[in-house]
């Protein structure tokens, strides 16, 4: 947290706990919930007003989708990329309501395909939800392109921007989405009991009999502190040079490898080793002072896993990072790796049955990755559309056992496509 953040968090819990309630509450209502709502506003491109506050993006997230008025003929879409905690709100109302949950394929360099979206899609999609960052590697999913696909169509638009808003600019109604969920820390570096949602009217009118409210609201001095965290951000991004020192530092690193999907990465770096297991390479760096985060698989269960992938390693490049951080943190990492790869032990890999790896559209599978100076130029560009799609093998028996729904069967005689990664 800046310090000003902080240092409102300490004062305000301070006087929460001298004064009781009260008062934080006739302050919050004469004063920070109008700042923090134009604040918000300001940071999305919305109108004052659109925005509710939550204990976290995926409160926000649970409260609003799990109040959907879905039926039987109604079909969600989801990616492979979206994470746990969304996940099992959208297997929720898929019981509750008794409609169908697909996952949309992937291209083979790892991007959505949306040239399957725009093929697919009819009216019985009310609801799509694409993470703009995933939590389990750094791609950008392009959701602009994605809100325009589904513009003339009936379908709620959800987009979890938890990873993205504070890292990146991000416009709500650019995107045209219809929900949009954040958190107050991570790159807004706020505290982390805060989140919030930003609705359309169409989709504050679709939920009106249920409410906007949410079912526990936010501590106030989480929202105070909030408050002065979104008036202590910037818009600037993360450094390019910085993010591709992070890449190269991880590259270079003996027996590292890269978890990096998709042609646009955000300021999130994934990687595992083909030995250590990731939890050894995070307390031994924390040690040496680098403070990196360990990933599991079933965060993003509909695409880690796949990959083989158990456990992961997941850097991030921040607003007040600097070179001399990189250079810190790839001498700790090639200690690490010195001092604990056993030198008597040919490599073992971390998973018993690899899954195979779809070939890049070009060059190696990195080779297709850009940086966040080539993701500036593509904002607002189409993007994805000119490759033509593959074909997904027939069965998934990865999405099966996670409680997906088979392709149904097209109407025109087409072959059936799967809605599931191609593999």
């Amino acid at each position: 947290m800046p310090a000003a953040v902080r240092a409102t968090l300490t004062e305000w819990t301070r006087h929460d706990d001298r004064y009781g309630p009260y008062e934080l509450e006739e302050h919050l209502d004469d004063v920070v919930l109008d700042e923090i709502d134009e604040r918000l506003a300001a940071l999305l491109g919305t109108p004052a007003g659109d925005t509710t506050l939550f204990t976290g993006a995926a409160d926000a997230y649970a409260t609003l989708l799990g109040r959907l008025p879905l039926g039987p003929g109604d079909r969600i879409w989801t990616t492979p990329y979206e994470g746990a905690a969304n996940l099992s709100t959208l297997y929720a109302l898929r019981d509750r309501t008794r409609c169908a949950l697909d996952v949309v394929p992937l291209r083979p360099d790892g991007d959505l395909d949306l040239e399957w979206m725009a093929t697919h899609i009819d009216d019985d999609v009310a609801l799509v939800s694409v993470t703009y960052v995933p939590a389990g590697c750094g791609i950008v999913n392009p959701v602009e392109d994605v809100g325009r696909i589904l513009a003339a169509h009936r379908c709620v638009y959800a987009v979890d921007a938890s990873y993205a808003v504070g890292q990146f600019p991000v416009d709500a109604p650019r995107i045209g989405c219809d929900l949009l969920t954040g958190d107050g820390w991570r790159f807004l570096r706020g505290p982390q009991s805060v989140g919030f949602a930003t609705t359309s009217p169409e989709f504050r009118k679709l939920l009106a009999p249920a409410g906007l409210d949410p079912v526990v609201p936010p501590h106030g001095t989480a929202v105070v502190a909030l408050n002065t965290a979104l008036a202590e951000h910037t818009e600037a991004l993360p450094d390019d040079d910085l993010v591709a020192g992070l890449r190269a530092t991880v590259e270079e690193a003996p027996g590292m490898e890269l978890i990096a999907p998709g042609r646009i990465q955000s300021g999130i770096l994934t990687f595992r080793h083909d030995e250590l297991p990731a939890a050894l390479v995070r307390r031994q760096l924390a040690a040496r002072g680098v403070v990196v985060w360990k990933t599991v698989a079933q965060e993003t269960p509909l695409y880690l896993p796949g990959l083989g992938v158990t456990t992961a390693v997941r850097a991030s490049v921040h607003h007040d990072n600097s070179p001399q951080d990189i250079t810190r943190f790839g001498e700790a990492l090639h200690e690490v790796l010195k001092l604990e790869r056993p030198s008597h032990q040919a490599p073992v890999s971390v998973h018993a049955h690899p899954a195979p790896v779809p070939e890049p559209v070009s060059g190696s599978a990195h080779s297709t990755v850009t940086d966040l100076a080539q993701w500036r130029g593509r904002r607002g560009a189409k993007s994805g559309t000119d490759t033509a799609s593959e074909a997904a093998p027939e069965t998934a028996p990865e999405a099966a056992a996670a409680g997906l729904r088979r392709p149904r069967q097209q109407r025109d005689g087409r072959p059936n496509l799967t809605l599931y990664r191609t593999r």
